[in-house]
């Protein structure tokens, strides 16, 4: 784990600067339908679109090419991850001409353990989280640690997803996005604070897995004993670090959202905007909503929309029921 320190704003800047031209400039959707009925304008950042189809290809990314540019690049890296994550490290190793080995629990995607492996990256399959954490740390003796959320690098890379948004559109009054193990919320609030003081950036999780709400409700770091099963498994993280932590005590507020709304906002979302995505992605909309619904009426939200790799068990079960015979409303 690299020395813990507090990153300035600029470090967004210079991942972007970094990744750019590896990585897709991934759109901003709208729907007017949507927009109509909640009352405001709200935009999509779609990393369904990005490379490996999530935007956790940015901070693995960021973290080699940067590595790269201090000669301190390393034959072989070695990653613990639930999904998303795993297949980042393989995609970016894979550009660089080096090993990967990645640790995944067994409750992880099938589809995302296929996809890290098809990207040529050795997988390691544990029964728990906790022991693929374990055994990446045994490893990194021997290699460089690649952790999903716990590197400023990672934070940095992370964070273009914001930057991005921002450069195309700006003057978000609100940002929403998914909060596993802080990579991204920690991330996006610093690439916020480039452009405005005065926006408010919310995390949203899992109300089953939310340890990093907790966390920022108590003061001090609550953790997982075992893996959370929420359908969001993108948020199946035991805990957030020291390091995510200190943004996380800077954000606006948390939005614990229950089973029940990530499956409906994964399916009007994906009638709405016409796209594929996960459930973890509906958090963010979840969050939002509540947010409306409290009296933040006509103002411009940015959702962060993660990826949009959903397992096809996953599927049937986000699709077992519909919700779409009652739309999204304001009243």
């Amino acid at each position: 784990m690299s020395q813990l320190k507090t990153m300035t704003p600029d470090v967004v800047t210079q991942a972007y600067n970094r990744i750019k031209d590896f990585i897709n400039r991934t759109p901003l959707l709208e729907s007017e339908t949507l927009n109509e009925r909640l009352k405001s304008r709200i935009y999509f950042k779609f990393e369904g679109m990005q490379k490996v189809g999530a935007f956790k290809a940015r901070g693995a990314l960021n973290t080699l090419l940067h590595l790269k540019e201090q000669n301190a690049l390393p034959k072989e890296v070695v990653a613990y991850s639930s999904g998303n994550h795993a297949q980042a490290v393989a995609w970016a190793a894979k550009q660089l001409g080096i090993k990967a080995t990645v640790i995944v629990p067994s409750v992880a995607s099938k589809v995302k353990i296929a996809a890290t492996k098809a990207y040529g990256a050795e997988v390691i399959v544990t029964k728990e989280r906790q022991e693929a954490e374990d055994l990446a740390h045994e490893k990194s003796k021997t290699c460089f640690l690649l952790p999903p959320y716990d590197h400023d690098d990672v934070i940095a890379g992370q964070g273009t997803v914001a930057l991005e948004a921002w450069m195309e559109e700006g003057n978000f009054d609100a940002i929403f996005a998914p909060c596993g193990g802080g990579g991204l919320i920690s991330g996006t609030y610093l690439a916020s604070c480039l452009f405005s003081k005065s926006v408010k950036v919310y995390a949203c999780e899992p109300q089953i897995a939310n340890d990093a709400a907790e966390s920022y409700k108590t003061g001090c770091i609550k953790r997982f004993e075992t893996t959370p099963m929420t359908i969001a498994d993108g948020t199946r993280t035991l805990g957030i670090s020291e390091r995510t932590f200190q943004y996380i005590k800077k954000l606006a507020g948390f939005y614990e959202i229950s089973e029940e709304e990530i499956v409906y906002w994964t399916q009007w979302l994906t009638h709405l905007l016409k796209i594929n995505l996960e459930p973890t992605c509906a958090l963010g909309m979840a969050g939002a909503y509540s947010w409306i619904k409290r009296g933040n009426y006509n103002k411009k939200i940015l959702v962060i929309v993660s990826g949009g790799n959903m397992d096809p068990s996953t599927y049937l079960k986000i699709w077992e029921n519909s919700h779409l015979e009652s739309m999204p409303k304001i009243d």
